[in-house]
């Protein structure tokens, strides 16, 4: 029996490949198929089942080409109602694999149709269990992205509960949790930096796990503080549920170049957003006006997939050379299949033909150490980060919500922007670049750059309960 990890960390994301005598199991594979049929190929094995274990909002699984490619079958536990060819198992029924079996257990909560796989050994011991977004470690999923009129996320909370406490928690604490996702994830609160790990140390470590609690303070604690997810997420849930391209195609189009003429002109004729995937030293220091700014070198699927949103966008890449595959890989991952070319000789070329180009104002920390005094800055990162240490004149505007927020940037006079260590502010300062607001200037290097200045920094304190 081989069982083998395939993490992804843009995604904070694990798909499995399980293999027994020569037979092979895929969950939660990603939308690039080619490596798991290269494995298995080396193996002289063959892909007998895809098993997913719901339907992913986060990124576009590769399921349908998979299927396609090697003729495995598809599995989906109860309540999935996908528009092409599976098979939907019942809860309980088992799945033979050379010399294992895998059961499916119906564990909704997160969505209707979450399940988890259980595998036993041929020796009939329960080995792992493959919890997808109902049980992470140090979380467990949460229960409203698969919201319909008729059920709330509290409801899918309290079904969670039940999930975890009847299919779950009663399983031997030796048993291995491979989860579908880690810390990173915008699927939990709380995970994990580890990918696996037991469920002896769950029980024990995960404050949805506590024995003692009660239905209702796990719906409380589940549901509190959840941010909104990323607007692309039920795009993401569509093209699972319903099929896509072959990831092939896509990469074919949008590894199209273009010189710096006919760039203009595609950006123009088909209204397209430009997609700077520079550093972001690169990008202050030149870019082409109203691109926008996410790095390949950080968050970038989950960033561009948060804040353009809309899938169907036509997109103009602006890339480091040789990365032009890599790039169109990993949107593809989160949907994003709509690239129309890319400009050949990056930034360069459209420095070479036009004077036309932009940057962004930067300052040091030290520099800006010297005049704290009744200084506007914007804090982007998160807002637990941000109360566990801040500029003390700092606003708080996330840059998960920065479209929703920008009435609230002035037009007129100086302010400052910073994040954690530069990626995020530059992103935030290519939005609002976009959007007519020029007025700012970049503390680089962050927050972290901040604290090493020595100015003086806040937290917040918890007001008294007396």
């Amino acid at each position: 029996m081989k069982i083998q990890q395939i993490y992804t960390g843009c995604l904070a994301q694990g798909a499995y490949y399980i293999e027994s005598n020569g037979e092979v199991a895929i969950i939660d594979p990603l939308r690039e198929v080619q490596p798991y049929i290269d494995i298995a190929a080396k193996n002289n094995s063959k892909i007998k089942y895809i098993f997913e274990t719901h339907f992913h909002a986060d990124f576009v699984s590769g399921h349908v080409t998979l299927s396609e490619k090697s003729g495995a079958e598809i599995i989906y536990g109860p309540l999935a109602n996908p528009s092409f060819k599976v098979t939907i198992a019942k809860d309980n029924q088992v799945f033979k694999l050379g010399d294992i079996n895998i059961k499916v257990l119906h564990t909704p909560g997160h969505t209707m149709e979450s399940s988890s796989y259980l595998l036993t050994d041929k020796e009939g011991n329960d080995h792992a269990i493959f919890t997808g977004d109902t049980l992470f470690l140090g979380d467990v999923g949460r229960p409203d992205l698969a919201q319909k009129s008729s059920i709330t996320k509290e409801e899918l909370a309290g079904i969670l509960f039940d999930s975890l406490r009847k299919k779950i928690m009663p399983l031997a604490d030796d048993l291995i949790i491979y989860p579908g996702h880690g810390a990173g994830s915008a699927c939990g609160k709380n995970l994990s930096k580890e990918t696996s790990g037991s469920l002896g140390e769950q029980k024990v470590t995960n404050y949805a796990l506590r024995h003692d609690m009660t239905k209702e303070e796990f719906i409380k604690e589940v549901t509190d503080g959840l941010l909104l997810p990323p607007q692309y997420f039920p795009l993401n849930v569509k093209m699972n549920k319903h099929g896509y391209k072959d990831i092939s195609e896509v990469i074919q189009s949008g590894t199209h170049s273009l010189n710096a003429e006919e760039f203009k002109k595609t950006a123009n004729d088909n209204e397209a957003l430009l997609l700077d995937v520079r550093s972001q030293q690169e990008y202050a220091e030149g870019h082409i006006p109203n691109s926008i700014f996410v790095g390949i070198d950080g968050g970038f699927a989950p960033w561009v997939g948060a804040l353009i949103g809309d899938t169907l966008q036509p997109i103009l890449l602006i890339i480091p050379e040789g990365r032009e595959e890599e790039t169109i890989t990993r949107m593809a991952r989160v949907g994003f299949d709509n690239t129309l070319g890319y400009l050949d000789g990056g930034f360069s070329t459209w420095k070479k033909a036009s004077n036309e180009y932009e940057t962004v104002n930067s300052i040091s920390a030290k520099e800006l150490s010297k005049n704290t005094d009744e200084v506007l800055v914007f804090d982007v990162r998160e807002k637990s980060e941000f109360l566990s240490g801040r500029f003390p004149s700092a606003l708080n505007t996330p840059l998960s919500l920065i479209n929703d927020h920008l009435n609230e940037f002035p037009k007129n006079g100086r302010f400052f922007i910073h994040c954690a260590g530069g990626y995020r502010s530059m992103i935030a300062a290519s939005i609002l670049k976009s959007r007519g607001i020029h007025n700012f200037t970049d503390i680089s290097g962050g927050f972290s750059a901040i604290k090493d200045a020595n100015i003086k920094t806040t937290t917040y304190v918890c007001p008294s309960t007396l």
